[in-house]
C-alpha cells in the first residue's frame, strides 16, 4: 500500500538545464536500489524548472530516502545546479493507480494538479479524490495516477502518459469533468494545472528514460 510521498521543485540555473536533466537521469541507478521507493518520476515543469515526484508505503520509508544516496547527491550539487535550494513537500497519498510490471510505452507526459479546499470541505475534497480512482482505472493510457494531500494543505493529482493523446484523453475524461462539477463547492479558487513533460520514471519494478 502506498501512503506518503514527496514532490521536490528545482530551478535550473541558467545554461544548466541539460546538466540537472543528466542529474536526474544520474540518480535512475540509485533509485533502482531502494525497494521501498515503489515509484519515481523526474519531471519538467518548463523551461529550467524540474522536480522530483516519488511515493512510498510509508514514513520510515520515506525517511530512509530521504537520507540515502539521492537525497545527498541533490544537496551536494544544488549550489552548482540550482537557482535557489530544491524545494522540498511531503506528501499524503490519498489514493492511487499504479503499474503491476512496467509499462511497454515508457512515459513521456503528466499532470500536476493542485487546489486549496474550501474551509470545512477538506473530508468532501478527500473522498472526491477517492471516488476518483475507479474512474482512472477505466483509463489504459493513464498509466499511474495518485490522488493526494501536500504539506501546505492543499490537495492534488499527479499522473503519467505514454503520450500527448494519453494526456489528452484523460483530460477529457471523467474525472476531470467531475472536478468541474465539484469545484464551486469544494474548492477555494481555480486549480494550478502544470503540464509536465517525464525525464525518467520507477514503476512497476522497473525504471525507465523517457525519449522526448
Amino acid at each position: 500500500m502506498i501512503s506518503k510521498g514527496l514532490l521536490v521543485r528545482m530551478e535550473a540555473k541558467p545554461g544548466k538545464d541539460r546538466d540537472v536533466e543528466e542529474f536526474l537521469l544520474s540518480a535512475l541507478p540509485m533509485v533502482r536500489q531502494e525497494a521501498d521507493t515503489t515509484a519515481w518520476f523526474a519531471i519538467r515543469f518548463g523551461r529550467a524548472e524540474y522536480g522530483i515526484f516519488d511515493v512510498f508505503p510509508d514514513d520510515e520509508s520515506r525517511d530512509a530516502h530521504l537520507s540515502g544516496p539521492v537525497a545527498r547527491a541533490l544537496m551536494e550539487k544544488a549550489d552548482t545546479l540550482f537557482a535557489t535550494p530544491p524545494v522540498i513537500h511531503k506528501l499524503d497519498v490519498v489514493a492511487s493507480k499504479v503499474p503491476a510490471s512496467a509499462p511497454v510505452d515508457v512515459d513521456t507526459k503528466g499532470l500536476l494538479v493542485t487546489f486549496a479546499a474550501q474551509e470545512g470541505h477538506q473530508p468532501e475534497a478527500e473522498a472526491f479524490l477517492r471516488d476518483a480512482q475507479p474512474m482512472v482505472e477505466d483509463e489504459p493510457e493513464t498509466t499511474a495516477w495518485f490522488a493526494i494531500r501536500l504539506d501546505d494543505g492543499k490537495y492534488g493529482i499527479f499522473d503519467v502518459f505514454p503520450n500527448n493523446g494519453g494526456r489528452f484523453k484523460h483530460l477529457v475524461g471523467r474525472v476531470p469533468r467531475a472536478m468541474a462539477m465539484k469545484a464551486p463547492r469544494l474548492m477555494s479558487g481555480v486549480p494550478d494545472m502544470d503540464m509536465l513533460n517525464v525525464v525518467a520514471e520507477k514503476q512497476g519494478g522497473e525504471i525507465a528514460q523517457a525519449g522526448w
